[in-house]
């Protein structure tokens, strides 16, 4: 649940901090007062994307925090350690985003720094948000039967079926590729196999290769490594080295030690440099002779090296890719001798796949059709709440002829407003108005199976008659018997019937616009003058006198 919330600097929002309550929150104001910039904060902690356009004018940063409360945090913290970002304490949640002017955005859950990815999986597990769009929606096939397997609970047997498509459509596809493969003639058989045996004598791998090069590289230079080392080996122990010029300083050092025994660590620590300074130049010396290689083993190391080359010039210019290479021509050396058996044994095995997949479609669809016959019923009833007396609402499935990722039959609502008409597909039928109250049916019959904690409804019961709105209102708290609701609105009598009232506000009587939001919900007074001006005129009589009577009811 929502808990708390801090918006600063948003568009024309300078500061504000809400509380929140459980249950149904309605957020009402005056058209144009800036009732989006409460959702657009929601939505920023949500993980929508933002430019710099939010930032207030004049103003350095934007910046939304909140604070909700999970009684049971398991299923969120086990996305957070996904993750890696820090568990609930004591089941609250800390969201905070900020987006600079200047600077780089920056988005901390629970303290910790986050990316816009996580933010975003996260924002699908507190808050659901259903816009003024959603209506539109629901014409589309694909929305509707998503509803229909949402209602159904068909999450496993969709996956089930979806696996089992896909792995068939893999094979179709594997057929179509086998097919088109042409027989090679026996030169480019030939030719092919000594590619692979070419190939496979690199010993392929990350590791092999980067060694091959590096050996090669020795190779290449070392005449010069071996003079370097030499040098260095000769530098130190030669004739002229500095072994040669530190064994007289460690003569002199012993005799001042005679004269001075205080001074034998320090000429301990000359004799020991000169021990080291010779074992480092047999090292330089043995070194140089490592660099000094067998013309077998240049020979050798050459070849291979062009080899590599070659491949990668040929195939790619990676390991991965010359290794891709080389499995595609074992493969395709693999089915020459025998084509049509391995067209025939894929066949084969596409006819399995296609039953399999054939099974899980019917099973899919026995599971559609009961719940599209409760689905029905259910919204029906919803249906003839919101004011249709007589209408009439059905599901129905088509079976397609062939199998499709969504299965082997489509989903259309069918509705009638009217009694004596046959119901009809919603895009040939339903008004704008209609379509908001069948969606608002829908919604309220599907937010039981949602377990999102927050749902925000932005103007859903826009051109929604003032006759509907009580019904609407009763739907929206009911929907809160389990959730959490926000809902912008334009109906008094849905704000009615709102446990908590927020009030969105523009003052333009200074040099700049100001947007407030503030609580009234505790304001007996201020409740029905906001209540009155929804109605027509917070000053009226019988404005108040009926916004009264709405609160009391």
């Amino acid at each position: 649940m929502l808990q708390y919330l801090r918006i600063r600097n948003l568009a024309l929002l300078e500061a504000v901090e809400l509380e929140f309550g459980p249950g149904f929150t309605a957020v009402t104001g005056e058209t144009g007062a800036g009732k989006s910039i409460l959702l657009g904060a929601l939505q920023l902690l949500a993980g929508a994307r933002a430019d710099k356009t939010v930032i207030r004018q004049g103003a350095a940063v934007c910046e939304v925090e909140a604070a909700l409360h999970f009684p049971n945090s398991a299923v969120l913290d086990a996305v957070l350690d996904r993750l890696e970002l820090p568990r609930c304490e004591e089941g609250v949640f800390l969201l905070k985003r900020s987006v600079p002017r200047e600077k780089a955005p920056r988005i901390s859950v629970n303290g910790a720094l986050a990316t816009l990815a996580a933010l975003q999986e996260l924002g699908e597990r507190w808050i659901d948000f259903h816009g003024p769009g959603e209506p539109r929606r629901l014409l589309k096939a694909g929305c509707q039967l998503e509803l229909l397997d949402l209602f159904a609970g068909n999450r496993e047997p969709l996956a089930r079926y979806s696996g089992l498509y896909f792995a068939w459509r893999e094979l179709q596809a594997k057929v179509v590729k086998l097919a088109a493969e042409k027989q090679l003639s026996p030169e480019q058989i030939e030719y092919m196999r000594g590619e692979v045996e070419s190939l496979d004598g690199l010993e392929l791998s990350e590791e092999n290769m980067e060694a091959l090069e590096r050996d090669f590289q020795r190779v290449n230079r070392a005449q010069e490594l071996i003079n370097a080392a030499r040098a260095v080996a000769e530098g130190l122990s030669g004739d002229e080295g500095l072994l040669g010029r530190l064994a007289p300083l460690v003569r002199e050092g012993r005799g001042l030690e005679q004269l001075d025994p205080a001074s034998k660590p320090l000429v301990d620590r000359l004799a020991a440099l000169a021990v080291e300074a010779e074992d480092i130049g047999r090292e330089f010396e043995t070194l140089g002779g490592d660099f000094s290689f067998e013309p077998e083993q240049v020979e050798a190391l050459t070849t291979r090296m062009e080899a590599w080359l070659e491949a990668k010039r040929k195939y790619g210019g990676s390991v991965a890719a010359v290794l891709e290479a080389v499995e595609e021509m074992r493969g395709r050396l693999a089915v020459q001798g025998d084509l049509a058996g391995a067209l025939a044994r894929l066949e084969k095995e596409i006819s399995g796949a296609k039953a399999l997949s054939l099974a899980a479609a019917r099973e899919l669809r026995t599971v559609r059709e009961k719940a599209a016959r409760e689905l029905a019923k259910a919204a029906g009833k919803r249906i003839v709440e919101l004011g249709f007396k007589r209408a009439e609402f059905s599901v129905r499935l088509t079976t397609e002829p062939d199998l499709v990722p969504a299965g082997d039959c489509s989903c259309e609502f069918l509705f009638s407003p009217n009694v004596g008409e046959a119901p009809l597909p919603l895009h040939k039928i339903a008004s704008s108005g209609e379509l908001a109250r069948v969606m608002l049916a829908l919604k309220t019959i599907l937010a039981d199976l949602d377990q999102v904690p927050l749902l925000v409804f932005d103007e859903v019961d826009a051109n929604v008659g003032g006759e509907i709105g009580r019904i609407v209102g009763e739907q929206m708290a009911g929907i809160a018997q389990k959730h959490q609701v926000l809902c912008v609105t334009h109906l008094p009598q849905v704000a009615a019937q709102a446990q908590n009232h927020l009030v969105v506000q523009k003052d333009q009587s200074g040099e700049r616009a100001e947007v407030t939001i503030r609580a009234i919900h505790e304001e007996k007074t201020a409740r029905v003058e906001e209540l009155a001006r929804m109605l027509g005129d917070r000053t009226a009589k019988a404005a108040l006198q009926h916004a009264a009577e709405l609160l009391k009811g």
